[in-house]
């Protein structure tokens, strides 16, 4: 197809992307940056992580994604006590048929909340692991394939907050985004305490169809991606790993860089901001709006960057003025 079939696909399935907002859109008030995240791992197959503190909507708007898609949904409540057996599943011994059978755990689900996900200890966090990675669960022999789609939402607090655990490099690596949820503007806020105390609720259950979901995303891969701007993506991921390759002098704040994995998925997300800006093709700008959100997670700060209060953000600002653009 050429890029003008492309574009006129992408208006017409952008559709379904346009209900679901605008279903969120009755329930959040403003928060645009995390919904528009929201939808571009939706349409990417990506697990997101929110990041926010208590009171910002994260719990709400991901409930409020999962209630407009026709498909199912399971919210697990990360606590300190929470046991893998208590997420996965767990075999249990029969005495009047003398076998072990086995109990399906929350994760068997098309969405997945996990709520206050540092919470937890590294234990139960890493049983996430091959749930994310491989899509699949393995209780005592038996391995069960996830449903399809599969997405864990997770939210969590910033790690500073008493009682957290920071998230071991393996697993966050399986987020395709972090996204930072700010807190709303004067007008918001005012906005959201008439809705409160005027008691309304929207009901927007079931707006979609996976089957729409699937047909966008089937969309958004056939956006065309020039080299130039795939190579572009390379760069910025290995400006992480060697800096001083790139004449940049922030190799001492970086201890490691982002994986080959940060590259797939800002290619994949770069298509997403396309497709929901109705285009066919990605510019740079596309990936310039998604390099923060899918590498601030996988680059893994030094004690330097740290005692200088960098931040990945920080860094990241770098690498986008820095590095040359196609």
């Amino acid at each position: 197809m050429d890029i003008q079939e492309i574009t006129r696909r992408v208006e017409k399935e952008s559709l379904v992307l346009r209900q679901i907002m605008a279903g969120i859109e009755k329930v959040i008030v403003g928060q645009r940056n995390l919904i528009e995240r929201m939808l571009i791992g939706l349409l990417c197959d990506g697990h997101l992580l929110l990041e926010g503190l208590p009171g910002l909507a994260k719990t709400t708007a991901v409930k409020t994604l999962a209630a407009t898609i026709n498909t199912t949904f399971q919210r697990i409540q990360f606590t300190p006590d929470l046991l893998p057996a208590d997420i996965l599943g767990t075999q249990f011994y029969r005495p009047d048929t003398a076998t072990f059978e086995i109990k399906k755990g929350p994760i068997f689900h098309n969405i997945i909340l996990a709520d206050e996900i540092n919470r937890a200890p590294a234990k139960v966090q890493s049983a996430l692991l091959e749930a994310m990675q491989e899509r699949q669960i393995t209780i005592g022999e038996t391995t069960f394939p996830l449903a399809r789609p599969f997405l864990v939402l997770a939210t969590q607090n910033p790690i500073e907050q008493e009682g957290t655990y920071p998230l071991p490099e393996a697993q966050i690596d399986r987020f395709m985004l972090k996204i930072k949820v700010d807190y709303p503007s004067a007008e918001e806020e005012k906005e959201i305490m008439e809705r409160v105390y005027g008691g309304v609720v929207e009901d927007i259950e079931g707006i979609v169809d996976v089957a729409e979901i699937r047909s966008a995303s089937e969309t958004m891969n056939a956006i065309h991606m020039e080299e130039r701007i795939m190579d572009y993506i390379v760069r910025l991921t290995m400006a992480t790993r060697n800096p001083k390759e790139f004449d940049l002098d922030i190799a001492s704040m970086i201890s490691y860089g982002a994986s080959p994995r940060a590259s797939i998925w800002l290619g994949l997300a770069s298509r997403a901001h396309a497709f929901l800006s109705g285009r066919g093709y990605v510019t740079p700008q596309d990936v310039k709006s998604m390099a923060p959100d899918v590498l601030r997670h996988r680059i893994i700060l030094s004690y330097e960057a740290e005692a200088e209060e960098m931040s990945s953000d920080d860094l990241i600002k770098t690498l986008l003025e820095r590095i040359e653009v196609p």
